[in-house]
């Protein structure tokens, strides 16, 4: 392809590639390395989450072969317990013990790049609104109180499973944190570990049969309005909303 008619996403797996020949680093400087996880701490209301366990264990081959896109939901409610095993399965510590903070998705260099808010629309006991995941204490920081559905649906592009959902998850990236080692490539391991942990909710909501369907069209400026981030430090990434089934 003529250099000059490629597109950005062309130049970018280009100039990002590694070789035998040498591994490029095309950066604009020297990037420092950021927090290890972001924390709310002046937020009014701090939710713990519960050590919940499955009743009964899925078989992980029929749950492959059961995982669906399901973008119609009822109005029945999630249990506080389904979206701590929801949360455990994306983002759930599971060596608290290590450094790294190991979790059951996995990362690049164990960085952790991505973080996890929730829309709570329909959740026993959890008033509406949209929470933080605090990874270190293990519990959802109140950011806006309220009825979201409609923003966020707007922000979707019109899809209205963000707010039909009994919850949407948002996962943004902190770019920082992983750039402080692989430069411009970092880019390339975020959207892996972001698709990781996709997959990770398809799996979970499908073994405790529920719904569930992931979002990656969505206009970037306004996901990142509604929980309150400034787009370049941290930018929203992809969504996904889970609710029952009909």
């Amino acid at each position: 392809m003529n250099e000059a008619k490629k597109g950005i996403g062309d130049r970018y797996q280009e100039e990002t590639k590694y070789s035998r020949d040498g591994m490029k680093i095309y950066s604009t400087g020297v990037f420092e390395r950021t927090e290890q996880y972001k924390q709310y701490p002046d937020t009014a209301k701090v939710l713990p989450l519960p050590h919940v366990k499955p009743a009964a264990g899925a078989d992980f081959w029929d749950t492959l072969m059961q995982r669906r896109s399901h973008r119609d939901f009822s109005s029945a409610a999630l249990s506080r317990d389904e979206l701590a095993l929801l949360i455990f399965a994306t983002q759930g510590l599971t060596d608290e013990e290590s450094q790294n903070m190991f979790r059951a998705a996995p990362s690049a260099g164990a960085l952790y790049p991505i973080e996890t808010y929730v829309f709570a629309n329909r959740v026993e006991t959890i008033d509406p609104g949209i929470y933080h995941l605090n990874i270190a204490e293990q519990t959802l920081e109140l950011l806006r109180p309220g009825d979201c559905g409609r923003a966020l649906t707007i922000a979707a592009l019109g899809q209205a499973m963000v707010s039909t959902g009994a919850a949407t998850f948002i996962w943004t990236a902190i770019a920082g944190r992983s750039k402080w080692k692989y430069h411009e490539r970092a880019y390339r391991y975020i959207y892996l570990d972001a698709g990781h942990i996709g997959q990770n909710l398809y799996l979970a909501a499908t073994a405790l049969g529920l719904g569930c369907c992931t979002i990656g069209a969505f206009f970037d400026s306004q996901v990142n309005d509604i929980i309150g981030i400034d787009g370049e430090n941290e930018t929203a990434v992809y969504l996904g909303a889970v609710g029952k089934k009909h």
